[in-house]
């Protein structure tokens, strides 16, 4: 028994089945823990980074840039050279100027919103951005996409009043709910809070974490969903509320998570002007839906075990002519499917129909097309699907027409299917 289970685990690792289905690969002259993404992988990064966008765009956010280096002072002020400057990737210009690679957005996002004095009409500012954040994690740390040095992050910071934080914790909290949902993941939510005998670890006073601690224990409590407490777990300058989920196999995991920083607003004097014309101290949420893009699609290929849905497969569909006589049409069907944006691949080389058949089973294509005889003397195609025959939509869909084909594949792409 724990034998089938082993081998199960090894059939099922984002690092066997990426490998597989070509969708990452490392490079001893590029080093560990810094994933190369092929063309297949790189369409599941922006798929899965322009679904987040979506539901971001739905509540206001907008996108920033920031580079990718920053001065130590950054750092310095922030409180993040003194707690994590071991972690920290330095570079030293020539002229003796001290920078690090970024380990993280937030410092640089203050940047922006202090850029002008806002006023509370403005409130909030939204701001979010899917860039790489770097840091010097040791070798022996290192695991596939689970620990990485360059780390992709989906990252989004909300600059707002006391009074809309709980606002904007529930509409974070919908995309949340709304991502996780087309994916099929359990959701439970951990209130991560500091260790309350190691105050000195993290940053700012213990009013503000007491302050902070019960504001988020009182949106979570109005929420009604399902969370817990975790001692121990809180980021360095604020409580946070990570979200745990279960995978197809029954494995917990921690996802999207969303943080109270009372904190860096302190330390970077952040304000807005009231309705009475004074400086009043605001809040900044830190919020990440996937995380970290490398973990959550190690989550994701052990979840889908590589099948992934319509919409998210590097391919979608594969034209499949049955000889060479029938490649012409075949490339037709293959130019329409192009046309209408849903990504095909043309199997037209000079072998069988079952090798071809079984290499479009092995790389786990939702869809192939046959094209043979029939299907051109009856000006339509063939439709079959990798899918068991209990999953509704299964097996040979039979024949239809080329306009009905991009009908259905073009509604299921839109819907998530």
């Amino acid at each position: 028994m724990m034998n089938n289970m082993k081998n199960e685990m090894d059939e099922n690792d984002h690092r066997v089945i990426g490998k597989e289905l070509d969708l990452f690969t490392f490079s001893e002259l590029v080093g560990p823990g810094l994933p190369l993404w092929t063309p297949r992988g790189t369409i599941l990064r922006e798929e899965l980074d322009k679904f987040v966008w979506q539901l971001r765009t739905k509540h206001g956010y907008e996108k920033v840039t920031i580079p990718h280096i920053t001065k130590r002072e950054l750092y310095e002020i922030s409180g993040h050279w003194d707690k994590f400057s071991d972690d920290l990737f330095c570079i030293t210009s020539r002229e003796g100027k001290e920078y690090a690679l970024k380990p993280m957005s937030c410092p640089h996002h203050t940047q922006i919103f202090s850029r002008k004095q806002h006023s509370y009409r403005e409130m909030p500012q939204r701001y979010a951005e899917t860039t790489m954040v770097y840091r010097d994690e040791q070798s022996g740390e290192l695991a596939g996409l689970t620990r990485v040095l360059s780390i992709t992050q989906d990252d989004a910071h909300v600059f707002c009043r006391h009074t809309q934080v709980k606002e904007e914790f529930f509409k974070i909290w919908d995309i949340v709910d709304d991502f996780y949902q087309a994916f099929g993941f359990e959701l439970s939510a951990r209130l991560s809070f500091r260790d309350p005998g190691n105050q000195e670890k993290y940053l700012g006073t213990t009013e503000i974490w007491d302050e902070a601690e019960n504001i988020l224990r009182k949106i979570a409590e109005e929420r009604k969903d399902n969370y817990f407490e975790g001692p121990g777990e809180a980021a360095l300058y604020g409580p946070k509320l990570d979200f745990m989920a279960k995978n197809s196999a029954g494995r917990e995991m921690q996802v999207a998570t969303i943080q109270l920083d009372m904190n860096l607003p302190e330390r970077f004097d952040l304000t807005c002007i009231n309705e009475k014309g004074e400086k009043e101290r605001i809040v900044m949420i830190h919020a990440a839906i996937m995380g970290s893009i490398e973990r959550f699609l190690a989550v994701l290929i052990e979840h889908y075990a590589g099948a992934f849905p319509l919409w998210l497969s590097p391919v979608q569909v594969k034209v499949i002519p049955v000889r060479t006589n029938h490649n012409e049409y075949a490339k037709k069907v293959f130019e329409l499917l192009k046309e209408n944006n849903i990504r095909a691949e043309l199997d037209d080389a000079d072998e069988n129909l079952g090798s071809k058949v079984r290499d479009a089973k092995t790389n786990k294509i939702p869809y192939w097309i046959v094209v043979g005889d029939k299907e051109i003397k009856a000006d339509k195609i063939t439709l079959e699907s990798r899918l068991p025959a209990q999953a509704g939509d299964s097996g040979q869909l039979g024949q239809m027409s080329k306009e009905e084909l991009v009908k259905k594949l073009s509604e299921d792409i839109k819907n998530k299917k």
